[in-house]
């Protein structure tokens, strides 16, 4: 079974910078200003042998929004839907090193974006973002962009945080009907973002955007796992989110990853980037897209902030599940500046 991932593979730490877009000094990157009520759901079902569950009916589905069960929809055709799709590829810091496992990366995103209907843009990013290719069907002119990148070699920054958010809101415009997802290439922790992890994490829970990420030189620390297993009491959010805006600041990429429904995979080797690239078009292709319309118990209004998602099959216990794990309602987060903020010698963000 095909599946309709909106996939925001985004922030990532692949390697390069290329100057294919003259933005206007001092533009701010885009902001949200709409959503939508349907909650997607991307989910895959493994069982102990390995083996991938594709013929699962609608009612085998256990769907519940802060422990509240809720009415699905299981959708029979999502790879016949569009995928926009935003390549997020990180060109500094230890991305530099890197570089040299890129040669294949044009053909691997042509794998994950399908045959069916797309469109795929590539933004690399240091300090800031940058559009090396807006959206486009054509595979050609992706291989083009990506035989352009060069190393930011001056570049101190990672900022995944503002990458995310720019593409985030890039996916915004892309129609409605198309799955949107974001594949990110990057090391672990955010370097320079001016954007806060509780604003990402609202911006990606209201547009129902998927990350998948490939991630290089993991750091070897116990990450939050808090939000699978949620019971979700109450509208009091603030537990839930405080953890994931903890894990966001340990490992961004896996995190995002884990909210969104995505992959989140690691590499040393040339191997284990393709590897890991072959697997995320896999996962791409082959899940089911569920979604819902949330209400809170008793029918109360849904109260703003995040929320947590459980999916269970009850006909299969044991199996592996893996599925969007929050969404957000209301406005998105916007904290209060830092009264000291970190040095910062980038300059504003430059925009398609």
């Amino acid at each position: 079974m095909r599946s309709h991932a909106v996939i925001v593979l985004l922030l990532c730490s692949a390697v390069l910078c290329a100057q294919n877009s003259n933005p206007a000094p001092g533009a701010q990157p885009p902001t949200l200003s709409v959503q939508s009520n349907l909650v997607l759901v991307p989910t895959t079902v493994q069982i102990k042998s390995g083996d991938m569950l594709y013929t699962l009916k609608p009612e085998q589905f256990v769907v519940t929004a802060d422990g509240v069960p809720q009415t699905i929809h299981l959708d029979e055709e999502t790879d016949s839907r569009g995928l926009s799709l935003v390549v997020v590829l990180q060109c500094s810091r230890s991305a530099i090193a890197e570089f040299a496992k890129l040669p294949g990366l044009a053909s691997m995103i042509d794998a994950i974006a399908g045959g069916g209907p797309r469109e795929v843009a590539l933004v690399s990013f240091g300090s800031e973002p940058t559009v090396l290719q807006d959206f486009t069907p054509d595979p050609d002119a992706i291989h083009t962009a990506l035989g352009q990148l060069e190393p930011c070699t001056d570049d101190a920054n990672a900022a995944i945080l503002d990458a995310v958010a720019y593409s985030t809101a890039m996916l915004e415009h892309r129609p409605d009907t198309n799955r949107h997802a974001i594949l990110l290439i990057s090391e672990t922790r955010d370097h320079g973002s001016h954007h806060k992890p509780e604003t990402v994490i609202s911006f990606l829970g209201r547009t129902n955007a998927l990350v998948d990420s490939v991630a290089f030189a993991p750091m070897k620390t116990q990450f939050l796992s808090d939000l699978r297993h949620s019971s979700g009491n109450g509208p009091d959010f603030l537990p839930l989110f405080l953890a994931a805006v903890q894990a966001v600041r340990s490992n961004a990429p896996k995190e995002l990853s884990r909210l969104s429904g995505g992959e989140y995979i690691n590499f040393t080797t040339q191997k284990g980037f393709e590897r890991g690239l072959s697997d995320i078009a896999n996962h791409i292709h082959n899940y089911y897209l569920i979604s819902f319309q949330p209400h809170a118990k008793d029918d109360a209004p849904v109260p703003t902030g995040l929320h947590a998602i459980s999916v269970t099959v009850p006909d299969y216990p044991s199996a592996r599940i893996r599925f969007r794990e929050s969404y957000w309602t209301g406005d998105p987060v916007t904290p209060a500046p830092d009264p000291n903020p970190a040095p910062n010698p980038a300059s504003e963000p430059k925009h398609p």
